[in-house]
């Protein structure tokens, strides 16, 4: 039985468990020297994982995880219904690089591929979707996908009871960007990774956001979890568009 926001809802188990295929591609993802495929415009270069590291700390003092967008939105964040223990926890990213060329130049293709909040040091046994409290659960079925939307190509993770103070450097942009259209307004926010990531500290309440790249539309959170059940990491791997 899982508990979110409605109460306790049926098992569903089978639907959320990740297929070998998807299972195999995020122990993959992050594994340095890992072939995670091919370009689908140049079948003869691979898309490789050239490396894994960590981009920062995360401070989760209420043990309550939102996985989205940090933009304003008509809705409520989502926040997954599984729970961690309160502390403080690494954010790690997967790079990938697959050599491309255009109008004459050569590049090397390099690009995030995934990210991960490490929980625990634990080898992952299982993975599966992690559930926000607000699905409808009760509606899925093996091989349906749900996860947090966004048109802005950026996800973030965040701890949900600090949701609101976190996200404040991303309202005021919005507005400042409504109000004076073409003008370039910076963003409170500490750029990480030459700005690859940016983090948000709500200082009184030890708690962080840290942003990602993540594509556009709906992008799937995964969760693995250690042989005894716990959970060992939260995960987005989105499939590259461009990659076969």
């Amino acid at each position: 039985m899982i508990v979110g926001r409605g109460g306790v809802v049926p098992d569903v188990s089978a639907a959320v468990e990740a297929g070998p295929e998807r299972s195999a591609y995020l122990e993959a993802v992050f594994t340095v020297g890992e072939w995670l495929g091919v370009r689908s415009d140049d079948p003869l270069v691979p898309v490789v994982v050239v490396e894994v590291g960590v981009v920062s700390s995360l401070r989760a003092p209420s043990g309550r995880i939102v996985v989205d967008t940090p933009w304003p939105e008509d809705r409520a964040a989502r926040e997954l219904v599984e729970r961690i223990p309160a502390g403080t926890y690494e954010v790690e990213a997967s790079w990938i690089e697959a050599p491309y060329e255009f109008m004459g130049e050569h590049f090397d293709g390099r690009e995030c591929a995934a990210v991960r909040l490490r929980v625990r040091d634990e080898p992952v046994s299982a993975w599966e979707m992690a559930l926000g409290a607000d699905d409808e659960v009760e509606r899925l079925v093996p091989g349906c996908e749900v996860g947090f939307e966004t048109d802005t190509a950026m996800g973030s993770f965040a701890d949900a009871a600090s949701w609101q103070a976190l996200t404040e450097p991303f309202k005021r942009f919005w507005e400042k960007c409504e109000q004076q259209p073409g003008v370039v307004h910076g963003r409170e926010t500490e750029s990480v990774r030459s700005g690859e990531f940016e983090k948000v500290a709500d200082d009184a309440a030890q708690a962080d956001l840290i942003t990602f790249p993540a594509e556009e539309g709906t992008t799937t959170v995964w969760i693995g979890r250690t042989a005894g059940g716990q959970v060992a990491t939260v995960a987005v791997a989105p499939h590259l568009s461009w990659m076969a």
